[in-house]
């Protein structure tokens, strides 16, 4: 069963991950309200995200399992309460957001989440299902298990990304049909590093591949004009950037940007 819309949009995609981290304007304050509305009036409609879940249930737009990082505050996000977490400030003035906040604050954007703890998974299937949001997300883990767990949770409602085994079952198998008998046609996309140290991921064999087998490549995260151009001219079918700016032009350039302004 093919979940619907999300990945209909014309190509390429572009992703503000974690609503452009590295923008110089928003430098500081990756996966907040400010972020992400700085990336939709830029024109982006496809916003990268995490979640985690609170002590008591809360869904959070929130890359580490600690608030150190990025937060005023110190401590585990598991073990912490949502009025305990909402006492933390990005960047020394944003709240950390509920995944419900951006859902209502940008209607008409996409999600791209990466499912960052076991917790999540019930808690953002209930999510989708209470929102009937399936065409408006796409999910992957670095985690084999909590992704295959959603999966069985949203009975293949929402589209998935592949998860590092089923990359390699791409990388490595000979025909696009050996791939997708191998992940049981499973992903609706690859998302993948260009290189993984001096192995290139996304090379012209595996978008072909990909592409004969139905499926997307996505790369992370990439901030080079450069790289953009070359992975795009390699047929690649999404960019994830913390560099908004750049990607924008980028896709102006070439005559390829899809967004508003």
């Amino acid at each position: 069963m093919n979940p619907p819309g999300y990945l209909d949009a014309p190509l390429p995609l572009a992703f503000a991950h974690r609503g452009g981290a590295y923008h110089p304007e928003i430098e500081g304050l990756e996966n907040t309200l400010t972020a992400f509305a700085h990336a939709v009036a830029l024109g982006y409609t496809y916003l990268e995200t995490d979640v985690h879940v609170t002590r008591d249930g809360v869904l959070l737009a929130f890359h580490d399992t600690v608030l150190d990082r990025v937060t005023d505050r110190t401590g585990s996000v598991a073990e912490a309460t949502y009025a305990e977490v909402q006492q933390a400030l990005i960047g020394g003035s944003e709240p950390v957001p509920t995944l419900g906040e951006l859902f209502d604050a940008f209607p008409e954007a996409r999600f791209n989440i990466d499912l960052k703890s076991a917790g999540a998974v019930d808690a953002l299937a209930a999510f989708v299902e209470e929102r009937r949001a399936w065409d408006r997300v796409l999910v992957g883990s670095f985690s084999a298990r909590r992704l295959e767990a959603f999966r069985r949770r949203t009975r293949g409602r929402v589209a998935t990304s592949a998860h590092p085994l089923e990359v390699a079952a791409f990388v490595l198998s000979p025909t696009a049909a050996v791939a997708r008998r191998l992940t049981r046609g499973q992903p609706r996309a690859l998302q993948v590093p260009h290189r993984q140290g001096r192995f290139v991921v996304a090379s012209e064999r595996l978008v072909r591949l990909a592409h004969a087998a139905g499926v997307q490549v996505h790369v992370w995260t990439i901030d080079d004009p450069i790289e953009m151009n070359l992975l795009l001219d390699r047929g690649v079918d999404g960019i994830m950037t913390d560099r908004t700016d750049i990607l924008r032009d980028v896709l102006r350039a070439r005559g390829q940007w899809r967004g508003d302004t």
